[in-house]
């Protein structure tokens, strides 16, 4: 059990006096909290603290995510506010405080795989700050390591969720020792006969071979130290419960597992990694199929290191794997070996971080940080930008695009449901239908006995079963009830305009449902209440003749402004990929609401004049969203090409969502890249950066299909 003397002096190695003074602080503040509270074990409570900020400090991590470490119970044990713990310390520690409390309320249960999988997604997703799951993790593992004073059916249910959740999140993050200490005591806990069975036949198997091994490493070491390699050599072990899971999925026999060797050789530069790979290649026979270079392409959780199989003395196979020291301590201890190397003395220690994609590459890594706050900051994001996760009132998790309504999670349920849907509570109050849902949040959709669908859902319904759902029954519904409806909601969104439907000149009126393909108001009325047009288009279709200067043609109407936040579904489409700055048309079409192209789209050529189909829109103010725009770049091949590109691409504060390069065999390679930009002068700075670069040919933007096969099929 540490003290936190022990802890203080342990963190004085890397952390300045001002900044332990803050922990010590912390832990004052801890005791008072946890007075009076013990532990399982008999221990005062105030020593689970201590153990999970002493596993911090052996990641060498900053002293706000020490500091949480101490307080991360007070919220939930103690009833001690956000906002004490803000003025007590600061705004960051306060924030990974809370973030810990409400991943420590999420009730776990998971019943298949696929919840799991959703659940561990859960939890990344609410985690804006990735320092919130480091100490979760660090909680997790010192409670695991103390899980014999539970009674069984908690050490049970705790070692379960264990597996399923955090050891897997674990892995995620690329933190593998952790990992593998969280797996082994789950394992322990749930399986323990087998466990102490597996632990004796691995020790049993280890000494008979150790003499072989021994003089494997030292042929290893002797021949790399001759070539003037400084290398460290050492047998890998592998962990209990790896080797239980490929037995069991495998149906191997625990021979079959074990006969395979592993050996992993540290040595002190990329460079000397690929020279020892041929002097191994060299002295044994290499096993076709199992190389593998991850140092230059690196696993998403940022992991490198070259992966080789050999046939060594005695036709002994070896797994081998050579790193430097900085990639084994990136594949040890993931994202926290960042603080590792950053808080040490010695600047020259500190490892230049490649451009790495976290978690399945959604969460991104970038060169060379300057300072630790520099690196909080860009990991400050949501992981999941693109879904979310939610509960139902039975604890079943629902995945969800982002910006989804309690409507599209009543339809993602059950169609009756969504049909029936009169009202929702987001964690237990009461709130509207077309709030965006957030990850953690628990549903329940308040329902009556009669339908209640309204094609006002197709305001704010953003998933294609919803919509699909909607439209579907809005179907069925006589005419003279859709008439009403879509009466109900185009005087709604004319209001919004300042326009009275009855006020309404009838020959304007009359000119402006000519201009849009209305053979009269009630047709146009009951397509609004049947789901077929969107009443926010129609009613400033006719605005536009209200409104409009006698000069102005007749069959003209003003543009429909786009933000991406008019309150009806907008699709900007794959085909031309349309960024603000571009002259654009609307399609509406009923499927996907209003679809913007470019003007020049050839998608849209057969159809642009119809206004039925097609209006202008005009770009509003910008609403911060993000923008999909593909260039092709050629260029001369040269050693680094590719870096150089995404260095100089990076340098303008891009994202690059992916990459296409074909060679052409002739000393030029041909990359097709999708970047995300905010509008065109954002993309032409990009451009104009690119052509810096002494060895590209060209740069250009893709406008259309065609145009992207012509580039791939050059």
């Amino acid at each position: 059990m540490e003290s936190i003397s022990a802890l203080s002096k342990k963190l004085s190695d890397y952390l300045d006096p001002k900044k332990v003074k803050q922990i010590n602080k912390a832990y004052d503040f801890a005791c008072e909290a946890h007075s009076g509270q013990y532990r399982s074990s008999g221990d005062p409570y105030v020593t689970h603290p201590i153990a999970v900020a002493s596993i911090l400090g052996n990641f060498r991590m900053d002293e706000d995510s020490l500091t949480a470490a101490m307080l991360h119970d007070v919220m939930e044990d103690s009833g001690i506010p956000k906002s004490v713990i803000e003025k007590k310390f600061n705004k960051e520690v306060a924030n990974l405080v809370d973030g810990v409390s409400k991943l420590n309320t999420l009730t776990i249960s998971s019943k298949t795989e696929s919840q799991a999988e959703n659940l561990q997604k859960m939890v990344l997703a609410m985690s804006k700050d990735i320092r919130v799951i480091v100490v979760k993790l660090a909680d997790r593992l010192h409670n695991m390591r103390t899980l014999l004073y539970l009674d069984r059916e908690k050490q049970l249910r705790i070692a379960k969720e264990t597996l399923e959740i955090y050891a897997p999140i674990a892995h995620r993050i690329g933190m593998n020792n952790l990992y593998r200490e969280l797996e082994d005591l789950a394992f322990k806990t749930i399986y323990p006969t087998r466990y102490e069975r597996l632990i004796a036949a691995v020790k049993k198997n280890r000494g008979g071979q150790k003499r072989l091994l021994n003089k494997i490493e030292k042929e290893m070491s002797d021949r790399l130290l001759k070539e003037g390699i400084a290398s460290l050599v050492e047998g890998r072990e592998k962990h209990i419960y790896s080797i239980y899971r490929k037995m069991k999925e495998r149906r191997r026999s625990f021979e079959e597992i074990m006969d395979v060797y592993a050996i992993k050789i540290i040595v002190d530069t990329p460079e000397n990694c690929y020279r020892t790979l041929g002097h191994i290649h060299n002295m044994y026979k290499p096993v076709r199929g199992r190389f593998k270079d991850y140092i230059a392409i690196p696993k998403s959780n940022g992991y490198q290191s070259i992966h080789t199989g050999v046939i060594a003395l005695k036709g002994i196979p070896i797994e081998i794997q050579i790193k430097t020291q900085e990639m084994n301590d990136m594949a040890e201890n993931g994202i926290a070996s960042h603080w590792l190397y950053k808080s040490g003395n010695n600047s020259d220690s500190s490892p230049q971080i490649k451009a790495r994609r976290w978690v399945a590459g959604l969460l991104e890594m970038r060169e060379n940080y300057e300072t630790t706050e520099e690196f909080i900051n860009s990991v400050k994001t949501d992981i999941f930008p693109d879904e979310i996760y939610v509960f139902t009132p039975q604890g079943e998790v629902i995945e969800m695009p982002n910006g989804s309504t309690a409507i599209d999670f009543a339809y993602a349920v059950h169609t009756d449901i969504g049909h029936h849907c009169r009202a929702c509570r987001i964690n237990k109050k009461l709130a509207p239908l077309s709030v965006p849902l957030e990850s953690g949040q628990t549903i329940e959709i308040l329902r009556d006995t009669v339908p209640q669908t309204s094609p006002a859902w197709l305001n704010f319904a953003t998933t294609t079963k919803a919509r699909h759902s909607i439209r579907n029954y809005l179907g069925n519904l006589k005419s003279s009830e859709a008439r009403k409806f879509g009466k109900k909601l185009l005087e709604q969104s004319l209001n919004n305009l300042n326009i009275k439907l009855k006020n309404v000149d009838k020959d304007k009126l009359r000119g402006a449902l000519d201009s849009i393909g209305g053979r009269s108001l009630n047709r146009i009325l009951k397509e609004i209440g049947l789901g077929i047009r969107v009443a926010n288009v129609v009613a400033r279709q006719i605005a536009g003749f209200v409104n409009k200067d006698s000069e102005i043609e007749s069959d003209s109407a003003i543009p429909l402004e786009i933000t991406g936040s008019e309150g009806l579904v907008v699709n900007y489409a794959p085909c031309c990929k349309p960024i603000p700055g571009d002259s654009v048309m609307g399609h509406f079409t009923a499927d996907k609401g209003l679809v913007v192209h470019q003007e020049r789209c050839k998608n849209i050529l057969s159809f642009r004049k119809d206004p039925q189909q097609c209006f202008p829109v005009n770009w509003g103010e910008s609403s911060g969203k993000v923008f999909t725009s593909q260039i092709k770049i050629m260029a001369n091949d040269e050693p680094g090409l590719l870096a150089n590109i995404a260095s100089a691409i990076t340098e303008t504060g891009t994202n690059i969502s992916s990459i296409q390069t074909t060679d052409l065999n002739s000393g030029i390679h041909d990359f097709v890249l999708d970047l995300e930009v905010s509008d065109r002068l954002h993309l032409s700075k990009i451009i104009k950066k690119i052509k810096t670069l002494k060895s590209i040919a060209s740069v250009s933007r893709i406008h259309d299909q065609e145009e992207r096969q012509a580039k791939v099929l050059h």
